[in-house]
């Protein structure tokens, strides 16, 4: 029988925490975070040096593993944040900050800062991956709607707004919340994600209309009378991705702000992406977010609007 894997020496010592992230994060050399100069450095040691402390010989500013990344000046043991990262990264429908504070013994405004900590690792640089699709392939396209934010309301025009695309041939997925679902909002997306060439697959909605005719080929399925698939058009792949965001967002998270449904979206996104089914493992994924966690410091001013703060 495997042994279960919060076991691992990494999850359960802060120097194996330490040696494990400088692996992943330096796995051609050390770098130093201040001038980016790989291997100019030296190992500073001493009875008063805390493990892993660096000094750059060319810039002479001392670092470790963690500064310029989320968990720099972060009191929280480094091994706790790798728990935290694999329970994140583990869990299909989301784990809530409430059963973060449970699990790793940390004050609740702790753990709300460490998930969210820990979704700006997991959002990527899309200006750095470039459009989506191009020659011979198809994005779909589709929007969803999400909570009520005035009691009473009905239909979704009081509701909070999120518009996906999914590549098909490699699964990849990227969601944007909008303020409001129209051909110019959801145009712009469109227009800045996916390659002119690509076969863009949507629902008959009338935002896709115009837009449509900017790409090699547009199709569309007619919800409204009940044809879901003709052949290989279909938006059912978008649709399955926003049934396991509603699942966590109404099953583990009950209650998220329209300020902080963009870092959700792009957590579920994450997990979408290096999912299973695309050949991922769970230790695979929790990997692919700490390979994130570089130049995204994130304080409580850029979250929340409150006086900056350290977890």
């Amino acid at each position: 029988m495997a042994e279960p894997i919060l076991n691992q020496p990494h999850f359960q010592n802060q120097d194996a925490a330490r040696a494990y992230l400088e692996a992943l994060r330096w796995s051609n050399g050390v770098v130093c975070p201040h001038c980016g100069v790989i291997g100019g450095h030296y190992e500073l040691k001493g009875t008063s040096t805390r493990p892993g402390l660096y000094k750059c010989g060319a810039c002479s500013d001392q670092f470790t593993v963690t500064v310029g990344t989320v968990f720099e000046r972060s009191k929280i043991k480094l091994h706790i944040w790798l728990q935290a990262v694999h329970l994140m990264s583990a869990s299909k429908k989301g784990v809530s900050a409430k059963q973060i504070e449970r699990m790793l013994g940390v004050s609740y405004k702790t753990a709300w800062f460490m998930c969210h900590r820990i979704r700006e690792a997991m959002t990527p640089d899309h200006t750095a991956t470039g459009p989506m699709g191009g020659p011979d392939t198809i994005v779909e396209a589709d929007e969803t709607y999400w909570g009520n934010l005035y009691k009473g309301s009905r239909g979704p025009a009081h509701k909070m707004k999120v518009v996906s695309l999914v590549e098909r041939e490699s699964g990849q997925k990227r969601s944007f919340h909008v303020a409001n679902v129209t051909s110019e909002t959801v145009g712009a997306i469109l227009k800045s994600q996916v390659h002119a060439d690509t076969h863009l697959m949507t629902d008959e909605s009338v935002v896709y209309k115009r837009i449509g005719k900017d790409f090699d080929a547009h199709s569309t399925v007619n919800h409204s009378r009940k044809e879901y698939a003709r052949g290989n058009v279909t938006s059912n792949t978008v649709e399955a991705s926003f049934a396991i965001f509603k699942r966590g967002l109404n099953g583990t998270f009950h209650s998220v702000s329209e300020r902080h449904l963009q870092r959700y979206a792009n957590e579920f996104d994450f997990r979408w992406n290096f999912r299973l089914g695309n050949g991922f493992t769970d230790s695979d994924r929790a990997d692919a977010a700490l390979k994130g966690i570089a130049g995204k410091r994130l304080t409580y001013r850029r979250i929340n609007g409150q006086q900056e703060a350290n977890a």
